[in-house]
């Protein structure tokens, strides 16, 4: 039987994800009165923190923290709501088959390049002057709505837009040469912009790793330089580049978002999905919870996959062709196989043995960028690489709270595992069988690892999609491709956080600036409900 609820809300948000959360904040602290509804019996969407093995927490889904906008964590005081981040001690540990090694971050960065190429030390302060002065441009971008071309496509007007807006005023400090090389980043691949720059293969493996985190691409595919430039926009406590972890994992962030939502007087009901958004008269204006209960809203904000928005909660008829059409070719699927592991000890190292600053870091298992394009090229013709990408985080090393003494907790993010089997195959028949390969990945660096593993959780793609709603995998909400960037984000006329209906309005990572725990389509979607209400 069909409930109606007699009240009308301000703004409903469909999912309890970092971005629904940053914009019911917003909305709630603008006045506003607001209805956050998450299908899962906790918020915080892929950015929460579990018991995954008894006495053993971590962050279930995404794992490290550097994308979150200052001006969130500052807007929504953050902090005051029991965020605490603190800093790697090292941002990147690349062990390597041959016995050597090499560590990135805390000021000894330039000399490790050194071990493997004097030139390439040499090169690299510009490398990384340039590499900023582009991801200050993306960082002032991040937190505005990029234009909403509506004709032709949003790159041949790239060069008219420079001239205009904020935009413009971020470019006026490039001379023509460092705008080139920025319209090239869009476009070239990782591995060809690491080549202007570099010779040493593990120095471009350490920054090409970027290029394909969360992108199911080898570093030799045209806009993965693009993919490598979003990884470095970020900051972590006012240091920019760096990565961080959140005391009690990523759930802190979001239990965080949520104390500030509900202070403003926003309200979050967990355990009820949408089944439903309900369109009158061309206009979104409730919706229709699993459990039939009818909720009506003057604003319905989106915080799912733009492909779960469009294809399953709203009905055929109701969306424009044009928008239909664009989600058929909405790329999704990150090749992403994630896992969290109890340990019993610490890994030991063969290239750099026993305990050590480098165990705080972000542990990149892909010894070259030849590499990775095997593994790609592997993953694509078998369904999983045989000689997998993988990142390894050991969070416990930073953050006691998540295992007892003496005991740990790891994060395995990785690379590349195709987002859909071929041949009818399921995830389901194959997830402990790449369970166990990346576990002997991590192995052949550090022998004992394996025996060291007291529990594990799994999550393929599938698990990913069912449990997430991250379709493939996908931990962007679509692939950062040339074509789904910026005004073409999730499509060209819907770039300004308006849905393709009246009433309807978007948060979701699909939109720009893309992926990540950033907070910032939020943040810009809360800014246009409260532009026009």
């Amino acid at each position: 039987m069909t409930k109606i609820s007699s009240s009308t809300w301000d703004a409903i948000v469909i999912g309890g994800g970092h971005n629904g959360l940053v914009c019911a904040a917003y909305l709630g602290k603008g006045g506003k009165r607001v209805l956050v509804l998450e299908r899962r019996d906790v918020v915080g969407g892929a950015a929460v923190t579990e018991e995954f093995y008894p006495g053993f927490r971590n962050s279930v889904a995404s794992y490290t923290v550097s994308l979150l906008q200052p001006k969130v964590i500052a807007d929504l005081e953050l902090e005051r709501h029991g965020l605490r981040v603190v800093p790697r001690r090292i941002n990147n540990f690349l062990p390597l088959p041959d016995g050597q090694y090499l560590l990135a971050g805390g000021g000894r960065t330039q000399a490790e390049v050194a071990k493997f190429s004097p030139r390439d030390a040499e090169r690299l302060p510009e490398y990384e002057r340039r590499l900023e002065l582009f991801a200050d441009v993306l960082r002032a971008l991040a937190l505005q709505a990029p234009p909403n071309v509506t004709d032709g496509g949003w790159l041949q007007a790239l060069p008219q837009l420079w001239k205009a807006g904020r935009l413009g005023l971020q470019l006026q400090s490039l001379d023509a040469a460092l705008k080139q090389e920025l319209l090239d980043l869009f476009t070239v691949s990782a591995a060809e912009y690491l080549d202007r720059w570099f010779e040493s293969a593990p120095i471009k493996a350490l920054f090409g790793f970027d290029g394909i985190v969360g992108n199911y691409a080898s570093p030799y595919a045209p806009g993965t330089a693009y993919v490598l430039l979003h990884h470095v926009f970020g900051q972590s406590n006012g240091v920019k580049g760096a990565w961080g972890h959140a005391i009690g994992g990523m759930g802190a962030i979001t239990r965080a978002m949520a104390r500030a939502a509900q202070e403003a007087g926003v309200e979050i009901r967990t355990g009820v999905g949408v089944a439903k958004v309900l369109v009158e008269q061309g206009r979104a204006v409730g919706v229709v919870t699993g459990n039939g209960e009818v909720l009506r809203g003057k604003a319905i904000v989106a915080n799912v996959n733009p492909k779960l928005l469009y294809e399953q909660l709203l009905e055929p008829a109701v969306v424009p062709e044009a928008t239909r059409e664009r989600m058929r070719n909405w790329r999704c699927g990150s090749g992403t196989f994630r896992m969290n592991v109890a340990l019993s000890r610490l890994p030991d190292f063969s290239v750099l043995p026993g305990h050590g600053d480098h165990l705080t870091a972000g542990i990149i298992l892909a010894p070259s960028l030849d590499y990775m394009d095997r593994a790609y090229v592997d993953a694509r013709q078998h369904g999983w690489s045989r000689e997998p990408v993988v990142e390894l985080l050991i969070p416990s090393t930073l953050d006691d709270s998540l295992a007892s003494p003496g005991q740990h907790v790891a994060s395995l993010f990785c690379q590349h595992v195709a987002p859909q089997l071929s041949g009818g195959r399921s995830w389901d028949d194959h997830r402990e069988e790449v369970a166990d390969l990346m576990i002997a990945t991590v192995d052949t660096y550090a022998p004992g690892f394996a025996a060291s593993v007291l529990g594990r959780q799994i999550l393929s793609p599938l698990d990913l999609e069912r449990t997430f709603g991250l379709i493939g995998g996908d931990i962007f909400h679509g692939a950062l491709s040339l074509n789904q960037l910026f005004s073409a984000r999730p499509m060209l006329g819907q770039a300004d956080y308006r849905g393709a209906i009246p009433g309807l309005y978007l948060c979701f990572s699909g939109t720009h600036p893309g992926g990540g725990v950033t907070g910032a389509p939020g943040h810009n979607a809360a800014r246009v409900v409260l532009s026009e209400r």
